[in-house]
């Protein structure tokens, strides 16, 4: 069954290009368009989809205040955001409200139904190329999701975990360049999550960031 798929983008040509793009691959199906963050709730009351993936910027409502509204909304439906380059200090709002992955606009066809796949099973994904942005913006910034204020030691393993995940990496890309297999990877990657006590891959750079680990 292929992935359905919310687009969020108030600019129409480029809407139309990424509904484009998404058709040439039959694993995706565009289920339903927004021209604007406010429309997101709404739409959602009539059709069912996978995953949302949102622009960041849009003039009526961000895509941080749309994350915000699905929060308050007690909707978990996964969140991909598209993002530019200049676009670093967004992005780290946006994680804190929730957003799942962010992807730069110039993508391939091959990244972006990886990322929209990935965030649907539930994975953390952000583009190395937004990462580097992202980390940058995020140093010195106070960390206000829940986590442990003093947590245990990472091991020298976990941290090289941990920096491969800051990187953007993928499961599988963790476990081919420490030549470990994918699930020893995935139960080193919630081991940390744990010491951390944080939720997900993305708070847990964040708590390490704050911590001055990575």
């Amino acid at each position: 069954m292929s992935t359905r798929v919310l687009l969020v983008e108030d600019q129409m040509l480029v809407r139309q290009g990424i509904k484009s793009l998404l058709a040439l691959d039959d694993s995706v199906n565009v289920v339903g368009e927004c021209e604007d963050g406010s429309q997101l709730i709404d739409t959602l009351n009539r059709i069912d989809c996978d995953v949302i993936l949102m622009d960041i910027r849009m003039p009526k409502m961000s895509g941080i205040e749309a994350l915000n509204a699905l929060s308050a909304n007690a909707i978990t439906i996964p969140v991909l955001m598209l993002t530019t380059f200049d676009d670093h200090t967004l992005v780290s709002g946006a994680i804190s409200a929730g957003a799942k992955g962010y992807l730069l606009k110039d993508v391939s066809l091959e990244t972006l139904v990886d990322g929209i796949k990935a965030v649907e099973r539930g994975e953390t994904l952000i583009q190395p190329a937004v990462t580097e942005k992202v980390l940058k913006g995020l140093q010195g910034l106070d960390v206000t999701f829940e986590s442990f204020e003093t947590p245990e030691t990472l091991t020298t393993k976990e941290l090289e975990i941990l920096r491969l995940v800051a990187a953007g990496y993928s499961n599988k890309e963790i476990a081919d360049t420490i030549f470990k297999s994918t699930g020893t990877v995935k139960n080193q990657v919630s081991a940390i999550m744990a010491k951390l006590g944080v939720r997900d891959r993305t708070r847990a750079v964040l708590k390490a960031l704050e911590l001055g680990w990575i």
